[in-house]
Parts: structure tokens; C-alpha cells; sequence
């Protein structure tokens, strides 16, 4: 991951503060990423590499969205009504128009999204004290690794290797300014 705009130290106090509105968050998050993966198969069909890889990561974001919906439930809580993300709404922002284009745009902001979870999942597993909810967020950071890895090799399945790059080159500022212009809450993004 090259993320070039690291999560500050306060987001991480801000999250521990407030760790049930986090979960809140989070289950939404894995909801619509799993949304998201169905989306890609939706409007991609007739790309077989595409909808098996996103089936697949459909199916696991799902599964994350039920174990973090058994956190919510054993704390009492109660899922909330479905809210727009600003870092995804910004991050989109970026999608440049043309098939082809807004295709590998929406690929690579889905990798970054996924190295953004990944980094943001292990900063709350270092914060946690060892046991279940720990090694659970260590799980899912290993996770979002091979998410942000797998979009990024469908965007490279589809384009050549100096498309790919440039334009990651070009997301990873984009998403440095989203991330640091969003103001520090108990979220994921």
C-alpha cells in the first residue's frame, strides 16, 4: 500500500472513545463494500475475471458485515439508517467520464479504499488489548490487503501497466486530500 497521507494519531483516540459508533460505522462500511463488489459484477458482466473475483469479495464483505453486526447485537446496539460516506462521495469525485476511463477509476478508488481500511483496521488493533475484537481487526486488515491487491490486479487485467500506474499516481494525491480534509470521527473513513 502507498498510501501518502497516514491516518492521524487522534482518529485512533477519537475511535477508542467512541468504539460503538465506530461499529455502527463499520457494519455499514463492509455492507456497502460488499454492495459495491456486486455493483462492479452488475454493470460488468460480460467480464468473467471481474465477477468472479468480485463474487467472491462480495461473499467475505458480507460475512465481515455479519460478524461485525454480532458485535452491534451483543452490545446492545441497533443498526442505523443507511448514510452517505463523505471519503467515498469525495474519493468519487475523481471518476473521469468515458467507459473506459470511469472503469479503471472506479477499480483503483476501490483499492484505496481497501489500503485505507487496511491501514485503519490495524491502527485499531494496535490500540486494542489482546482478545477477540484485537485479533479480529488484525484478521481484517490482512483482509482488506488482499481486496486492495485483487482490484488493483483486475485494473491491470483490463489496462496495461502505465494507464494503471499513472492513474493510481493520480488517486493516491486525490485520496491524500480527501483523507486529510475529512474531519476526525469514530468511522472507518
Amino acid at each position: 500500500m502507498r498510501l501518502r497521507c497516514p491516518t492521524p494519531s487522534a482518529w485512533v483516540a477519537e475511535v477508542l472513545a467512541d468504539f460503538d459508533a465506530f461499529l455502527l460505522d463499520h457494519a455499514a462500511c463492509e455492507r456497502k463494500a460488499s454492495a459495491a463488489a456486486l455493483g462492479l459484477v452488475a454493470h460488468y458482466p460480460d467480464r468473467p475475471e471481474l465477477v468472479r473475483a468480485c463474487v467472491a469479495v462480495a461473499r467475505e464483505e458480507l460475512e465481515h458485515f455479519e460478524r461485525v453486526w454480532e458485535l452491534l447485537h451483543e452490545r446492545g446496539l441497533v443498526l442505523g439508517p443507511d448514510r452517505p460516506n463523505p471519503y467515498v462521495a469525495l474519493l468519487s469525485r475523481e471518476f473521469r467520464k468515458g467507459a473506459d476511463a470511469y472503469f479503471l477509476d472506479r477499480l483503483l478508488a476501490t483499492a484505496l479504499t481497501e489500503a485505507r481500511g487496511c491501514e485503519r483496521f490495524g491502527l485499531v488493533a494496535a490500540a486494542l488489548p489482546d482478545g477477540r475484537l484485537r485479533d479480529f481487526y488484525r484478521e481484517l486488515a490482512r483482509t482488506e490487503v488482499r481486496h486492495h491487491e485483487l482490484y488493483v490486479d483486475l485494473a491491470r487485467t483490463y489496462f496495461d501497466d502505465g494507464s494503471v500506474d499513472a492513474r493510481m499516481d493520480e488517486l493516491l494525491d486525490a485520496e491524500a486530500r480527501v483523507a486529510a480534509a475529512l474531519p476526525v470521527r469514530a468511522a472507518v473513513y
